[in-house]
């Protein structure tokens, strides 16, 4: 074979490979270009810029695949949420809640209540000093509730005693079961609240002290209680989350939405002073706002409308004043102190109290202050 021959024979061979060399390079491309199989969403994470400030996890609403026909909402309704709403407390955590805020409200009037009576002659009277409950004192709903998360059955049992009062001195415990008093058995059942408080009532008359016999922890115990002279006003507990209070002449009633914008007792004890207040001044008995108080200091699994905070009929500025100028005599009296009740009655009075009259209440608690630094009697001139 002549050297021009092999040289064909060559180049034949190196176009060739050449194309062997492109066809294998043509087969990758197309491998790469080929879709992955679909990953699992858990598995699919995409970087956030660096740049990009950390923001906290909100839940999303999975949004529907494009194929699917989305119907509109109707007016007014709400896309279902990912997240369900939170539940409500079952009926042992309200009633306890319940309880402990009941309880507040005797601790911080306690005070108001036994060191004014020079100041509400019309409602003073000799006081034991507790209240008591059993399982029919709350209404049907949760009267079940009662027995098994408070263990009250159909006797009478203790729930708050009034600090400074003869039952407190006398050692009575929250938790007795009341038995007897004086020689006087005290009823059981769905009545015995009301009973009890009228066969007690009718043995204090003439008296200093009373016997009062309770059952604690297995053992039969009488208790000599002196009797506390006090502003005997009912402090009732309203089962509402608007902000509100109110006073029919004799009883008080603190909604929960008010304990909840009265996180310090300082600040409710400027509430309840204001309502006792108003209660010594009324001249005749309110039987509408009597009438709101029986509707809502009652405990059932339906809190009261916000609507109903609507028919809270206003005081009017004068005896808003006259209420307020007595409320920082009760509050001195009582051991509260009164430079911020001004500023709070201007937040949350009804009415507020205006600009033109805080001069007058800072007047007041001058009066007051003087008076204390005399060691006076801190009296209304």
């Amino acid at each position: 074979m002549n050297n021009k021959s092999k040289f064909r024979l060559q180049v034949r061979a190196l176009n060739r490979n050449r194309l062997y060399m492109l066809a294998w390079l043509c087969a990758c491309l197309a491998g790469c270009a080929a879709p992955l199989p679909p990953q699992p969403v858990s598995a699919r994470r995409t970087p956030a810029p660096a740049s990009q400030p950390s923001r906290p996890m909100v839940a999303q609403v999975p949004t529907p695949a494009a194929t699917e026909t989305q119907q509109p909402l109707p007016t007014g309704a709400v896309a279902p949420s990912a997240q369900s709403a939170p539940a409500l407390p079952d009926k042992a955590t309200q009633l306890r809640t319940w309880v402990d805020q009941q309880a507040r409200l005797y601790r911080v009037a306690a005070p108001l209540l036994i060191n004014n009576t020079e100041l509400c002659p019309r409602h003073a009277r000799n006081l034991l000093g507790f209240t008591a409950k059993n399982r029919y004192s709350y209404s049907e709903a949760f009267a079940d509730t009662a027995q098994a998360a408070l263990q009250l059955n159909d006797r009478l049992r203790v729930m708050n005693v009034l600090p400074g009062s003869g039952a407190e001195q006398a050692g009575l415990q929250r938790g007795d079961t009341l038995t007897a008093v004086e020689i006087e058995p005290l009823p059981q059942g769905p009545d015995a609240e009301r009973a009890s408080a009228s066969i007690i009532a009718s043995e204090l008359k003439g008296r200093a002290n009373v016997g009062l016999t309770v059952m604690r922890n297995g053992d039969r115990t009488t208790l000599d209680i002196p009797l506390t002279s006090a502003c005997a006003m009912v402090i009732d507990l309203g089962n509402a989350d608007f902000a509100a209070s109110l006073a029919d002449g004799q009883r008080i009633l603190i909604t929960r939405g008010m304990l909840d914008q009265t996180p310090s007792d300082q600040e409710l004890a400027y509430v309840i002073a204001q309502e006792m207040a108003r209660n010594i001044l009324a001249q005749q008995a309110l039987p509408d706002v009597a009438a709101l108080i029986d509707r809502l200091n009652t405990l059932d699994t339906q809190t009261a409308d916000a609507s109903i905070a609507a028919s809270i009929a206003p005081i009017s500025a004068e005896a808003g004043m006259q209420a307020r100028k007595l409320a920082l005599y009760l509050l001195a009296r009582a051991g509260y102190g009164t430079e911020g009740a001004p500023a709070f009655w201007q937040q949350m009075g009804n009415p507020p109290v205006a600009d033109v009259d805080l001069p007058v209440l800072m007047e007041t608690i001058g009066t007051i202050r003087a008076k204390q630094q005399l060691n006076a009697a801190i009296l209304p001139d």
